[in-house]
């Protein structure tokens, strides 16, 4: 099982929406407190980049050597219709002042993010995050592909992914006998994550033999389950 602080240094990584939020800003649109970047510092910093005329940065430029309190908020939706779809959210709270050297692009302004601490509720349950922690932490190999590989699950491959019910003994059978249908909800190192819909939906975890680092491995291991599926 991935640590709190990996799943949310997934999230930060990944293409989930993400909003600012800063006191003094409450009153922006979402759009505006959304930043067009992000990314992990060498010390665990979350750097993000906005345009230099948004609220967030004018409130970070006005701040100046004060520390201005802000959260960043992650939303992390399935890329599959699913009942249910999103999958979780992620916090991260701490200080936030302009980085303006860092800006690569014309118009934007580059923001740090020093983090105090960080809290993730996901498919594998709630938990704190130390800044230490998301510092020392890493992303899951999968998640700059995750999107891409669930989708194409859905749309290539339904029949094998229908398959996996017989994976799960008499819980299968019924779900089987009630024509519940599989849809890939998420997909990680660790294994296959799968909504059986119709009814009461329900998910269930398909693990790997081993984690896989990497698209090769995914492939080998995906290769693996359904052959077991099909069984």
């Amino acid at each position: 099982m991935p640590s709190a602080a990996e799943r949310t240094r997934t999230l930060v990584q990944s293409t989930c929406s993400a909003v600012l939020l800063v006191p003094g800003v409450e009153g922006a649109r979402a759009d505006q407190l959304s930043p067009t970047a992000r990314a992990f510092g060498a010390d665990g910093e979350v750097f993000l980049l906005f345009p230099a005329d948004s609220p967030v940065v004018r409130a970070a430029t006005h701040a100046q050597d004060d520390e201005l309190a802000a959260v960043l908020e992650i939303t992390d939706v399935a890329p599959v219709a699913v009942p249910n779809r999103i999958r979780g959210r992620a916090w991260i709270s701490g200080w936030l002042t302009c980085a303006p050297g860092l800006a690569t692009e014309p118009g934007c302004m580059m923001l740090r993010l020093e983090v105090g601490e960080g809290c993730v509720d996901d498919l594998w349950g709630a938990g704190g995050v130390e800044a230490e922690e998301l510092a020392e932490a890493s992303a899951d190999p999968l998640v700059a592909h995750e999107t891409e590989l669930l989708q194409h699950l859905h749309s290539a491959h339904s029949d094998q992914v229908q398959e996996l019910v017989s994976l799960l003994g008499d819980r299968g059978k019924d779900a089987a006998a009630a024509g519940r249908r599989a849809v890939p909800l998420a997909l990680d190192r660790f294994g296959l994550r799968v909504r059986f819909t119709g009814g009461q939906p329900f998910d269930a975890r398909f693990d790997f033999p081993a984690p896989v680092r990497d698209v090769t491995g995914l492939r080998r291991a995906m290769h693996t389950l359904f052959e077991a599926a099909s069984q």
